[in-house]
């Protein structure tokens, strides 16, 4: 008789820890840093765990009502939605680092610097040097800013917002990834801008000057000062760009 008392409450107890490690694990599954490749399996999955079993308490009562006499399909969806929710709310925290990335590789092409490709740190494709020194900087100082605590904390207010017993409404989540990725992609157009307005500059000085010497050729000659150019560029203006990327990080990361 006391076994068969005890087991629906933990029964409950676990089924609100699975619906919680959903949304937590599918946010940090695509989080900056922490989802990262070079990061090993067991350690991804027990930082999930342990951060779930910090939020079990806070939405264990709200819940027993609702999983008392919640139906199989009915515990399928709310599993559904949590996997969303959670995969929403990390890929809303990633935009910006795709959109530098993305950037980064620009800023490579426009200073000539793309050649002999090395490994990245979020993803496994290789990439060029100098944009794997600008993304790694900026997951640096995100970590340093304490911006992952912002993450954390949206996660937590988000069983606020979106509690587990309720639908997710898929118009206003695309809204807010189109916002997020124009606000991304304008933001680290910025970043890039000077580098884009360098190669540009460049390439006409470069254009001309094969012109007035045809028979010389200044393309391969420039390209070792094109280098050197953007190389002095990275050195005097990658500071403030990434205090720029970071506080724009920040603004988004607060905004949710």
């Amino acid at each position: 008789m006391l076994l068969s008392a005890l087991s629906v409450p933990l029964n409950e107890m676990v089924l609100t820890a699975f619906l919680v490690f959903a949304r937590v694990g599918a946010c940090l599954m695509v989080m900056p840093g922490i989802s990262s490749p070079r990061i090993p399996m067991p350690v991804r999955l027990f930082l999930a765990l342990a951060c779930s079993l910090m939020v079990v308490p806070l939405v264990q009562p709200r819940l027993e009502t609702t999983l008392e006499n919640a139906q199989s399909w009915t515990i399928l969806r709310m599993i559904v939605t949590e996997s969303i929710v959670g995969g929403l709310i990390g890929i809303l925290a990633r935009i910006y680092f795709w959109a530098l990335q993305f950037m980064a590789g620009v800023i490579a092409m426009a200073i000539g610097y793309t050649g002999s490709p090395g490994g990245t740190i979020e993803e496994s494709e290789p990439q060029a040097i100098v944009a794997s020194i600008i993304t790694l900087s900026a997951l640096f100082l995100f970590f340093v800013t304490d911006l992952h605590q912002e993450v954390l904390r949206a996660l937590l207010s988000s069983y606020s917002v979106i509690p587990i017993d309720s639908g997710l409404r898929p118009d206003a989540a695309l809204v807010d990834i189109t916002d997020a990725f124009s606000n991304a992609f304008t933001g680290t157009l910025r970043i890039a801008a000077p580098f884009l307005v360098f190669a540009i500059l460049v390439n006409i000085a470069i254009g001309l000057i094969n012109k007035l010497t045809p028979t010389i050729p200044v393309y391969f000659i420039s390209l070792p000062f094109v280098l050197a150019g953007g190389m002095v560029l990275i050195y005097f203006l990658l500071p403030e760009l990434l205090s720029f990327f970071i506080s724009e990080v920040g603004v988004h990361l607060r905004s949710f």
